[in-house]
């Protein structure tokens, strides 16, 4: 990234880090639409009331005032967003008259958070957004059909091998009431600390907060610890239940539904979509399926995708629009990818030919040949004075540009490809370099994952 950084939590990237950037955007993109996902973009800020709706905020929010506001204005207190879950539901609301349930939307936007900046987290960062939303309703295939698209989504990037863990809060609150602990969203909240306090602190909390007796929060614990790449967790959840006398139909329709997930994702991707009751997801509401992904071996990075089922985020008056969907971290992952290696480009700009010239005045006859060859989707460049050979081609060398193109006193032209020192004839109006050379490509680094 940019070295000299002026502002703490707020990156810049260099072009060949920005094209790394862009190609995980685009390859994002390329997916969410071969799904069906349309692509919207909400406005920066909201008021601070519509912030907190979402409930607790943990994380600073950034204000935004005008420094010269009308004396006595009264203009609505404003913050930027810090996910795009919130100006979405608001943005369903607003405009649900002009839009075909079930909507399927994603969005790739910047979003602001008062975090303390570290590796993975910054304090502006994009995130790419993928929610179905329904009118009243939603078929419960949909999150089934999230998690696939996940699959996809994340597949398509030059990242190390990911697993999906995926829960559902029926479960997890049906439990819990057959234990007899009704603050179930007070559980989960103290559920989703597990992985970063452990379980005596968990069990700790249940007690002082909750009341939970030991065995209560033993059981608890025990839930959070099932996990299974296959069906083989509906058995231990029976068991459990079993033992703790526990039968709840929440219970019931939870595990029928993460089974179904489980299924699906076993056909799809064995392996890489798990059953992890540990898993809570602390805002309160999420209603149903919850996920959260890693990278397998750089698990300390946290969470690069998550999200869930919510059914009643959206409403106005009596109307709902319960959704599912999930939010990539494009920002975590295009961090980790530079400062492991994990890709490169193959050239630090876009340019695949560079037009040399051989006298000042050959300048307009260049550019003629470079409309030729962006015609047919090459990027050119021309240069802008005729230098010695030797230095224009240095030039493009230095910037990874594969071909150079000279022309000839007689008005023919020549293509140097720098990397194999060839140089051959070229007729500006259907020479084109190979495929690959078009356009810069990323490259996955499998040698360093």
């Amino acid at each position: 990234m940019a070295r000299s950084a002026s502002l703490s939590g707020f990156p810049e990237l260099l072009p060949q880090e920005r094209m790394i950037e862009q190609h995980v955007i685009d390859s994002l993109r390329s997916c969410f639409e071969l799904h069906g996902f349309a692509s919207i973009e909400t406005r920066a800020v909201e008021t601070v009331e519509q912030l907190l709706r979402k409930g607790e905020i943990d994380k600073e929010v950034y204000a935004v005032s005008r420094l010269q506001a009308e004396e006595g204005a009264s203009d609505p207190s404003l913050a930027l967003h810090f996910d795009l879950t919130v100006p979405f539901s608001r943005y369903v609301v607003e405009n649900a008259g002009y839009l075909a349930f079930p909507f399927k939307r994603y969005q790739i936007q910047k979003a602001w958070r008062g975090e303390r900046p570290q590796e993975g987290r910054a304090r502006e960062f994009t995130q790419a957004d993928f929610d179905v939303v329904g009118d009243g309703t939603l078929p419960f295939l949909h999150d089934v059909e999230i998690v696939l698209l996940a699959v996809d989504a994340l597949s398509s990037l030059p990242i190390p091998e990911f697993r999906i863990r995926v829960n559902n809060r029926k479960l997890a609150e049906g439990f819990y009431r057959g234990l007899g602990l009704e603050d179930t969203a007070g559980v989960l909240r103290n559920i989703d600390k597990l992985e970063k306090i452990g379980a005596t602190a968990v069990a700790k909390l249940l007690s002082e907060e909750l009341g939970a007796t030991d065995t209560q929060a033993q059981a608890a614990l025990a839930l959070a610890q099932i996990r299974s790449s296959d069906l083989g967790f509906v058995a231990q959840v029976r068991q459990l239940c079993e033992t703790h006398g526990v039968q709840n139909e929440l219970l019931t329709e939870g595990l029928e539904e993460l089974s179904t997930v489980l299924s699906a994702a076993m056909n799809r991707a064995p392996g890489v979509v798990i059953a992890d009751l540990s898993i809570a997801r602390g805002l309160d509401y999420y209603t149903g399926t919850v996920m959260e992904t890693e990278l397998v071996g750089h698990e300390a990075l946290g969470s690069i995708c998550s999200g869930g089922r919510y059914d009643a985020l959206a409403r106005k008056g009596n109307r709902t629009f319960p959704g599912v969907g999930l939010s990539i971290g494009v920002s975590r992952l295009v961090a980790r990818i530079l400062s492991q290696q994990l890709a490169t480009a193959s050239r630090q700009v876009p340019t695949a030919v560079y037009v040399a010239l051989t006298s000042d005045q050959d300048w307009s006859a260049a550019q003629d040949i470079a409309a030729s060859l962006r015609a047919r989707g090459v990027p050119t460049e021309v240069a802008v004075s005729a230098e010695k050979f030797g230095k224009q081609i240095k030039f493009a060398d230095r910037r990874g540009i594969p071909f150079v193109w000279f022309l000839q006193e007689d008005g023919s032209s020549e293509v140097k490809d720098l990397r194999s020192g060839e140089q051959l004839p070229a007729d500006p109006e259907n020479w084109l370099p190979p495929l690959e050379d078009r356009r810069v490509e990323v490259q996955r680094n499998l040698l360093t994952e």
